[in-house]
């Protein structure tokens, strides 16, 4: 696995990439605020009741990163709002480029 060292709530390995995230439910609006600590911090509309927020969160990644809801899983943190996401590109170096460096662009922002 490695771990960006630009980006510490970035990780590869051979399935893709692993976001930590911190999910900030029941926001005005989605969107990503920027880094927080080690972890990627998110804004989402939904509720954290019966997985809306989880459900709203591999929507938005979706979205944002522009890849099919089915090649995102939350694999840790399915109650909490600090989750681990993968999000599947295996070798597909277009892809693994193109997130890289949206998210590249997000952590160069000013951690708070």
């Amino acid at each position: 696995m490695i771990l960006l060292d630009n980006a510490p709530f970035i990780q590869e390995n051979n399935n893709g990439i692993i976001l930590n995230i911190l999910i900030q439910p029941r926001s005005s609006k989605n969107m990503v605020a920027g880094p927080h600590g080690d972890a990627l911090k998110i804004k989402l509309t939904a509720p954290p009741v019966d997985g809306a927020a989880n459900k709203m969160c591999i929507e938005y990644l979706s979205k944002w990163v522009n890849i099919p809801k089915s090649s995102i899983e939350i694999i840790s943190g399915h109650t909490s709002r600090t989750k681990r996401v993968l999000l599947r590109c295996g070798n597909d170096n277009k892809d693994r480029k193109r997130i890289r460096s949206l998210l590249s662009s997000i952590s160069s922002q000013k951690t708070p």
